[in-house]
């Protein structure tokens, strides 16, 4: 089998604003097969913008990213800010698992990496508070959506306040998408043009309507 890896490389400009955190620059290993990509995907790109853009919510929070595919972009960026974080995707894909712990350790991060599989209760899950959960292109199997909006109910009652941060492609299963947020007891409190606040000259390089859409338990309260 061909195996093509590559390391792409990523950075974050800092502002005018007074921040004083300068630049990030962020290494991530992409390893392409014939039936299988660790590849960092346009909604990973957006997200992990989101992120750096937001840096003074995350800061000091404690994250969970949903299934990071590996590459787990938004989730290094939140801990650059200073971020708890912890990555996870599907618990019987160890060679995922092992590049998100390699790309760690590539960037000198302290990220705890652990399998989570939509749907599955196991004693993992159970510890898991996170402030904020984050999802790149996590919905693109509609087979799949059920298992994961009740994962992250379930987080979320964990963790009332917390909030669910997800970019998606906006395709034919949006509907299906706001059907299971009232299946699940959840609610959109906020939804953008992923394009909409991604630089110029990273939003030269990708395509597509990515939509970000911010989520909470519709009991709980409103993500600032």
């Amino acid at each position: 089998m061909t195996t093509t890896t590559t390391i792409s490389q990523h950075d974050f400009y800092g502002d005018d604003d007074g921040d004083s955190e300068g630049s990030v620059y962020l290494s991530v290993i992409e390893n392409m097969k014939e039936e299988y990509g660790l590849f960092v995907w346009p909604c990973s790109v957006i997200l992990a913008e989101y992120v750096w853009q937001q840096r003074s919510r995350f800061r000091g929070s404690t994250i969970l990213e949903q299934l990071g595919a590996g590459t787990s972009l938004p989730g290094l960026v939140a801990a650059k800010v200073g971020a708890n974080v912890t990555l996870t995707d599907d618990s019987s894909k160890a060679e995922v698992l092992e590049n998100m712990t390699r790309v760690c350790e590539l960037n000198n991060l302290n990220c705890n990496v652990m399998g989570l599989t939509w749907g599955v209760w196991d004693a993992t899950i159970f510890d898991l508070r996170p402030n904020i959960i984050l999802g790149a292109d996590v919905l693109y199997d509609s087979s799949a959506f059920d298992d994961l909006f009740a994962t992250v109910s379930f987080l979320l009652q964990n963790s009332p306040d917390a909030v669910f941060i997800t970019t998606y492609h906006n395709r034919s299963g949006h509907h299906l998408i706001e059907f299971l947020m009232v299946k699940w007891g959840l609610k959109c409190v906020k939804l953008v043009d992923g394009f909409s606040f991604l630089p110029s000259r990273k939003a030269s390089l990708l395509s597509g309507n990515i939509q970000l859409v911010e989520i909470v338990l519709s009991c709980g309260k409103s993500a600032a």
